[in-house]
């Protein structure tokens, strides 16, 4: 079996807790909530993605 990457587990699963925080917001209907946790989400995202291809 492969090894479990776990500093990459970390940042899907914070990514994972980013979307879902944002149907949180999307509940309380507050934008700003909505805003920063998607943009927090996609952020996380782009900073996985950039330590995978560094891997590389």
């Amino acid at each position: 079996m492969n090894k479990i990457n776990y500093p990459m587990l970390l940042l899907a699963i914070l990514v994972i807790l980013a979307f879902f925080s944002v149907g949180i917001g999307i509940a309380l209907r507050n934008i700003w909530l909505v805003l920063f946790f998607l943009l927090l989400g996609f952020a996380i995202m782009g900073f996985g993605l950039t330590l995978k291809r560094k891997r590389k």
